[in-house]
């Protein structure tokens, strides 16, 4: 197994892969605690440090759940969550970036993780009736108080970016970055490295798409989020699966497992790259974080591009709704 190195998000070290905690808690089926906190441990063990959760993963369910993971080797981990999402599974989108929904958050997530403070502390999504100014304002104050220390910012856009940093120094910027999600290579992106904030992408392996291990949705759990998803629709999957099917011959060829390659895809990115593929299982966490081994000269990384242009992806990533609340 690889030794994981390290990178940087801003002047925050972390491992340079982490591990998205959501789907141990929320959006894909039932949660087994027992089996995700083993596979929470295993991560510590092969040197993966980022963990990445949020308050509105399981409706605490899962900071709780990192918190017990974690009981005893706390300074084994950079421990990343959000605060922004005000609504109850289930019910109507309401995001709050107010100062006093910020402390607030900030106070409930302190409790549940167990900790007296958190390494890095994103706004999940941003609220668009409140300035960003006050929203990292309040944020910048927990650093000071000693809360929080580090601060990063969730599928934001470029302009957001620029005004929150003026503010206090923005480390991380977490969005969905994979081969069929690039939007954020245009302007976001250099954004962020104009400025020095480190990329997180969540979602890499294109909610477990990209590892051709899904040709249809009736293996899922009805509660799984992706059945309702656009690019796992009748008619998007089908044509998906061809771009999978691409992703297969060159993986074959090197040896690897496709979700490896996509992986390595967005780990080639930039060493100020740190995806946070997601699992519950020991298995898969170990796959993924092989693919730290995986090499790509040019020619294979525009070969990888090729077999997955983005013009031919199927399927907006949300519904109509849920695609407001990005790059705000």
């Amino acid at each position: 197994m690889t030794n994981v190195s390290t990178r940087h998000l801003g002047e925050l070290a972390v491992s340079a892969q982490g591990l998205g905690c959501m789907g141990m808690s929320h959006a894909y089926g039932a949660a087994d605690d027992e089996q995700s906190i083993a596979t929470l441990h295993r991560a510590l063990d092969l040197g993966v440090t980022l963990l990445d959760t949020s308050d509105y993963y399981g409706v605490g369910h899962n900071e709780k759940l990192i918190g017990r993971a974690i009981a005893g080797r706390r300074d084994e981990v950079v421990l990343a969550t959000k605060f922004g999402f005000a609504n109850r599974l289930g019910e109507p989108t309401r995001i709050r970036g107010d100062a006093a929904y910020v402390r607030q958050a900030c106070e409930a997530s302190l409790r549940r993780l167990g900790a007296d403070h958190i390494d890095l502390y994103y706004q999940h999504r941003v609220d668009p009736q409140v300035p960003i100014e006050e929203t990292v304002g309040a944020m910048a104050e927990l650093v000071r108080a000693g809360k929080v220390r580090h601060l990063g910012l969730s599928e934001a856009g470029a302009q957001t970016i620029r005004r929150a940093h003026a503010v206090h120094p923005i480390a991380a910027l977490q969005s969905e970055w994979s081969l069929w999600t690039r939007d954020l290579e245009t302007e976001i992106a250099p954004v962020c490295r104009e400025l020095g904030i480190g990329l997180v992408p969540f979602s890499p392996l294109g909610r477990g798409f990209l590892t051709g291990r899904y040709t249809s949705v009736e293996g899922l759990e009805e509660t799984d989020m992706r059945r309702t998803q656009p690019r796992f629709a009748d008619g998007n999957l089908e044509r998906n699966l061809a771009i999978v099917a691409k992703l297969n011959e060159l993986a074959e060829a090197k040896g690897v497992t496709a979700g490896q390659l996509a992986l390595a895809w967005v780990q080639h990115q930039g060493d100020d790259v740190v995806p946070i593929p997601g699992t519950r299982r020991q298995r898969y966490l170990e796959e993924n974080i092989a693919a730290l081994d995986v090499e790509l000269s040019a020619e294979d990384l525009a070969a990888i591009e090729a077999a997955a242009p983005s013009e031919q992806i199927a399927g907006t990533r949300y519904d109509a709704t849920s695609l407001t609340f990005v790059n705000g």
